[in-house]
């Protein structure tokens, strides 16, 4: 056994440089993680239809994902801060494994909740350490790091619905069993990733003190304000979002009368450029400073968000792109820009951020989904499209570098 140990470690390198080795192998398990996350949506409808769940049952399946797998993450990551635990990604995507093994043959009710919270679990002592380890791969382009790990979970969350349906829905519920091939990969993967964090842990200690004791130079009342408004920023960002992701097809098949083979591809194409946004919010970010990168990857997604409405389906679809484009750039910027508020809390801060991330996007989709019901999906789209004008808020963020704002 220690000798499969030693070879799944490696012989890890550390330095002052970015470790690009270390960025890929854990975005790819980012992405490994958000798809193994995507196969619990995709499960309901062979759940109803074999147990005949209720729809108030499969939405307690939903609520228990959700909170295992969202609201965790704080707790899971101010633990970590103050204990960190190298090897315990390794060991939270062995909660996801046990809960897709279990999940693929569970027949009652409380079991299939059960399975369901140990792969939220798995997640929420993911995200945490694995963006505590993207920052410490950094190399000081912190941005550029967290938008890597970021476009592996955008990459897992896209093709872990089209994996589930090629697997599940033709073979059933006993399928998903095969996607705990993912998560024990990514097991294996991480206990690499675990040595290296280990070294840097070790490495990095006397600065984690030095951290504690100065901070990032803001007052406390400072500190919270930047916090109170990177998290409006998320809000903005992430019922914008929801409202495209979800019900961007709907408006065009309504709208247009286009196909619903033509609006996915027209939906492929929104979801391909907030991931070339993700990453490219990272370069910028390091280059120009993290707070005008929120400014405008918010703001900025205004003039397109605005006109989308009222356009024809040819410019619809190109201020889609350019929305997603822009608007996307945000979230690597927010989160990087938030750990450097609480430099000695970033596993806490992360874990929040994170949760709010999939927290937000849950509340947005269901309520203009609740908003469309009621009046009618262009009403919904006239709506969202105001939402990136609170972005103009982020020109109170204070300047990081000086420890003072701007007037």
């Amino acid at each position: 056994m220690k000798g499969i140990l030693r070879r799944l470690q490696g012989h890890p390198r550390i330095g002052e440089a970015t470790a690009y080795p270390i960025l890929f192998t854990i975005g790819f398990c980012h992405l490994l993680n958000d798809m193994i996350q995507s196969v619990i949506p995709a499960m309901y409808p062979v759940l109803k239809e074999s147990y005949g769940f209720t729809f108030a049952q499969i939405g307690l399946i939903t609520l228990v994902f959700q909170l295992t797998s969202s609201i965790f993450q704080p707790f899971v990551g101010a633990y970590a801060d103050r204990h960190p635990q190298p090897y315990s990604l390794s060991m939270g995507m062995c909660l996801s494994l046990a809960g897709l093994l279990g999940l693929a043959f569970s027949t009652r009710y409380a079991a299939i909740l059960l399975t369901v919270a140990l792969i939220g679990g798995g997640s929420s002592v993911f995200h945490p350490e694995a963006s505590r380890v993207a920052q410490m791969a950094s190399g000081g382009r912190k941005s550029l790091a967290q938008s890597i790990f970021q476009v592996g979970g955008n990459g897992g969350s896209a093709v872990g619905p089209l994996l589930a349906a090629l697997v599940i829905l033709p073979y059933g519920q006993h399928a998903v069993g095969w996607f705990a091939a993912a998560a024990l990969a990514a097991s294996l993967i991480l206990v690499r990733v675990g040595a290296w964090y280990s070294l840097m842990l070790d490495r990095t200690r006397h600065l984690r003190q030095t951290l504690r004791k100065t901070g990032c130079g803001l007052s406390a009342r400072q500190t919270r304000r930047a916090l109170a408004i990177l998290v409006t920023m998320l809000f903005s960002k992430y019922f914008f979002t929801a409202c495209m992701t979800s019900y961007f097809t709907f408006f065009l098949i309504e709208k247009f009368g286009i196909s619903v083979r033509q609006s996915q591809f027209c939906l492929f194409a929104f979801l391909a450029a907030f991931a070339t946004g993700t990453l490219l919010g990272g370069f910028l970010g390091d280059r120009y400073g993290r707070k005008y990168v929120i400014l405008f990857s918010i703001l900025g997604a205004a003039p397109f968000s605005l006109a989308l409405p009222y356009l024809g389906l040819g410019w619809t679809v190109a201020t889609a792109v350019a929305s997603g484009l822009i608007i996307a750039s945000a979230f690597s910027a927010i989160l990087v820009y938030a750990t450097e508020l609480k430099p000695d809390k970033v596993g806490m801060i992360s874990g929040v951020f994170f949760g709010l991330m999939f927290g937000l996007g849950g509340i947005g989709s269901a309520f203009f989904g609740w908003l469309a019901d009621r009046t009618s999906i262009g009403f919904v789209f006239r709506i969202s499209s105001l939402l990136p004008l609170l972005g103009i808020i982020a020109v109170r963020l204070p300047d990081l570098q000086s420890g003072k704002k701007k007037k």
